[in-house]
C-alpha cells in the first residue's frame, strides 16, 4: 500500500454509482415500519396538494359560474381543513425521518469505527490519522441530507410527478404532451453536467481530507512547532491547503449550480409553450377557463418536483464522493484477522518458537531473514542490536500484529495465525516504545490493562512499578486527570504508568520495548527490581539499547541486518568478544567518560 501524506491527495478505488446507492439504502431496511409510516404521512400531503388545483377548477367552473356563494364557502372551508391536516402530517413526517436518519448515521459511523479498529498497523502506517478521522466524522455527516431527502423528498416528488402527469393527460392530452416537450433536453444536459460534477466533488473531498490531516498533524506536534518557532511556516502551509480546498470547492459548486438554471430555463420555456397553446385551445372552445387555470397550476406542480428531484440529484452527486470514501475503507479487508477455523488459545504456558521466519513490511526490503529460535516457558530473552535491525518486528510477530511472509511463529505449539487474536493478545502484556496514555484519570489509564480490575489491584500494580509514590503526590492522586498522551507528566512518569498498566494485565508473555529508556538512573534501579519480580514465572522479551538493564536475562539475542548474529547470556557473549562485547564496551566507555566529565 502506497504511503499518503497530509499534502497528498488520496487515491480512491472508484465504486460503481449504482452499488453505492444500493449500499446506502440498505441501511433503511431495519426501519421499514417507520419508513412506511413516513410514506403514509407523505401520501396524505401529496393527496392534498394534488386536490388543491381540482378544487380551484371546481370553484371557478361550478360555484362561481353558478353564483353558488354558500357552496363556495363550504368548499373553501374544506380546503382550509384538509390543508391544516396536511401541515400537521408534513411536520410529523419530517421529525420522524430526521430520527431515522440520525440512527442510520450513528450505525454507519459505528460500523466504520469498528472496522477501522480491526485493520492492521500497515493501514495506519500508510495514512495520516487526521484523514482517517475525516472519514469517520466529516464524510459520514455529509450523508445526513442524502438520507433525509431520499425519503422525504425523492419518493413524494416521484409520486407527485407521476400523479400530475396522469391528471394532466386525463384533463387534456394535447396540453399534456406540449408541457413535456422540453423534458428530454433537460435530461441530456443534466447527465452531461453530472459527469463533471462527480469528479469535482471527489477532488473537493480529497482536499478537505488533506486539510483535516494537516490540522491534526500540526496540533499533535504543536510543541515541536513552537520549539522551532515554525508557526509562520505551518501557517503558510495551511494557507496553501485552504487555497487548494477553496479552488476545488468553487469548481465543484460551479458545476453543481448548473442544475438549477437548466431546470428553470426548461420550466420557463415549457410554461410559455403551454400558455401559448392553451390560449389557442381556449379560443377554439376546446377547453374551459377553469380547466386552463387548473392545468397551469398542475404545470407548476409538474416542474416543482422536477426542481426538487434535480436538487436531490445534485445532493446525491455532491455526497457520492463521501459515500465512496466511506465504503472504500469498509471494503479494505484486514490483513490480520481470525481464520474461519481459528481455535481458542488455551491458557498460555509461554513456550515460543520461531521456525525459518522471513518478514518484510513491503517488497523492497526484507526485515527478518530466516529467524530460528526456541524459548522455554519462564525464560527472559533480551533483544539487542542497532536501530532498524528487526528487534521490534520480532515481538510484533509474536503478538501477531503482522503475519510472517514465510515460516512459523508458535506459542505452546499453536501457530499464532491459527488461533483467535483476542484469546492470544489478552494473555500478553505489551509495553511499547511509544508510551501512549489516554485522556482521563491515571486510574483509568492503568485499568486499561484489566478492565474489571479493582482499585486495590490498580494500586498494587502501581506500587510494583514504583509509580505509586509520584502518583500520590499529584493533586488528586489516582483520580488526577491527564490530557491526551499525558503530556503534563514527565516522560519517565508516563512510562511508569504504562508499566503499571502492563503489570496489571498479569500476562503469560510479557513484551517490554525500551521500557526504561526514558527513566532516570535512580528510578531505573527501582523499576529494575519491579521488573525482576514481574519476570519470574512468565516468558519475557525485553528490547533495550541500554545494555546494563538486561545483564540478568537468561539469554540475549543480538540482532543485526535481520538475522540473529549471536545468542547466549551476558557472560557467554562477553567471552565471545563479538558484536555484543563491542556494543557493551562502547557503552561502558561512553558512560565512564561521561562520569569523568
Amino acid at each position: 500500500m502506497a504511503k499518503n501524506t497530509v499534502r497528498q491527495d488520496e487515491k480512491l478505488n472508484e465504486i460503481v454509482k449504482r452499488d453505492i446507492i444500493k449500499r446506502l439504502y440498505s441501511y433503511l431496511k431495519p426501519y421499514k415500519f417507520e419508513v412506511f409510516q413516513v410514506l403514509v404521512l407523505m401520501g396524505v400531503v401529496i393527496g392534498v396538494n394534488l386536490l388543491n388545483p381540482y378544487f380551484f377548477r371546481l370553484g371557478i367552473d361550478e360555484y362561481i359560474a353558478n353564483k353558488d356563494i354558500k357552496g363556495l364557502f363550504l368548499l373553501g372551508g374544506l380546503v382550509i381543513l384538509i390543508n391544516i391536516v396536511s401541515m400537521i402530517c408534513s411536520r410529523w413526517r419530517i421529525k420522524k425521518m430526521a430520527r431515522i436518519t440520525n440512527n442510520i448515521l450513528v450505525t454507519i459511523r459505528h460500523q466504520l469505527y469498528e472496522h477501522i479498529q480491526k485493520l492492521s498497523f500497515e493501514f495506519f502506517d500508510n495514512r495520516p490519522n487526521g484523514k482517517i478521522i475525516a472519514r469517520i466524522i466529516g464524510d459520514v455527516n455529509s450523508l445526513n441530507n442524502l438520507f433525509t431527502s431520499s425519503v422525504t423528498n425523492l419518493i413524494p416528488d416521484l409520486v407527485t410527478l407521476i400523479a400530475v402527469v396522469v391528471i394532466m393527460i386525463s384533463m387534456n392530452l394535447k396540453l399534456a404532451l406540449v408541457s413535456l416537450v422540453t423534458l428530454p433536453f433537460l435530461l441530456v444536459f443534466m447527465f452531461l453536467v453530472e459527469v463533471t460534477c462527480r469528479k469535482r466533488w471527489q477532488l473537493f473531498r480529497k482536499k478537505n481530507s488533506n486539510m483535516k490531516g494537516y490540522i491534526y498533524e500540526n496540533f499533535s506536534g504543536i510543541r515541536v512547532v513552537q520549539s522551532f518557532a515554525a508557526q509562520d511556516k505551518t501557517s503558510r502551509g495551511f494557507s496553501e491547503i485552504l487555497a487548494e480546498l477553496n479552488a476545488a470547492f468553487i469548481k465543484a459548486a460551479k458545476a453543481s449550480d448548473l442544475f438549477w438554471p437548466l431546470v428553470e430555463i426548461s420550466w420557463g420555456v415549457g410554461s410559455v409553450i403551454v400558455f401559448w397553446y392553451g390560449v389557442k385551445l381556449l379560443n377554439t372552445g376546446e377547453i374551459s377557463v377553469g380547466l386552463l387555470v387548473a392545468f397551469i397550476s398542475y404545470i407548476s406542480m409538474f416542474w416543482r418536483p422536477i426542481m426538487n428531484l434535480s436538487n436531490f440529484y445534485n445532493n446525491l452527486i455532491t455526497n457520492m464522493a463521501a459515500a465512496e470514501r466511506i465504503f472504500e475503507i469498509m471494503d479494505i479487508k484486514p490483513d490480520i484477522e481470525d481464520k474461519k477455523c481459528a481455535k481458542t488459545m488455551p491458557k498460555i504456558k509461554g513456550n515460543v518458537v520461531f521456525r525459518h521466519v522471513n518478514f518484510s513490511y513491503d517488497d523492497n526490503e526484507i526485515v527478518l531473514k530466516d529467524i530460528n529460535f526456541s524459548v522455554k516457558a519462564g525464560e527472559t530473552i533480551a533483544l539487542v542490536g542497532p536501530t532498524g535491525a528487526g528487534k521490534t518486528t520480532i515481538v510484533n510477530l509474536i503478538a501477531r500484529f503482522y503475519d510472517v511472509d514465510s515460516g512459523e511463529v508458535l506459542i505452546d505449539g499453536y501457530n499464532v495465525s491459527d488461533v483467535r487474536l483476542e484469546t492470544l493478545r489478552s494473555q500478553m502484556g505489551i509495553m511499547l516504545q511509544d508510551t501512549f496514555l489516554f485522556s482521563g484519570t491515571i486510574k483509568e489509564n492503568i485499568r486499561y490493562g484489566k478492565l474489571d480490575a479493582t482499585d486495590e489491584e490498580i494500586i498494587k500494580a502501581a506500587k510494583a512499578a514504583y509509580a505509586h509514590d509520584f502518583i500520590m503526590k499529584l493533586p488528586n492522586g489516582y483520580d488526577t486527570d491527564i490530557n491526551e498522551r499525558g503530556t503534563r507528566l514527565s516522560v519517565g512518569q508516563r512510562q511508569l504508568i504504562a508499566f503499571a498498566r502492563a503489570l496489571l494485565a498479569d500476562p503469560r508473555i510479557l513484551i517490554l520495548d525500551e521500557a526504561t529508556s526514558s527513566i532516570d538512573t535512580h528510578t531505573e534501579r527501582l523499576v529494575q527490581k519491579g521488573i525482576e519480580r514481574l519476570l519470574k514465572g512468565r516468558t519475557s522479551f525485553v528490547i533495550a539499547h541500554r545494555l546494563s538493564t538486561i545483564q540478568n536475562a537468561d539469554r540475549i539475542f543480538v540482532i543485526d541486518d535481520g538475522r540473529i548474529k549471536e545468542m547466549g547470556n551476558h557472560d557467554e557473549l562477553m567471552r565471545m568478544k563479538g558484536i555484543y562485547y563491542n556494543l557493551f564496551m562502547s557503552q561502558f566507555k561512553f558512560l565512564d567518560n561521561k562520569k569523568a566529565v
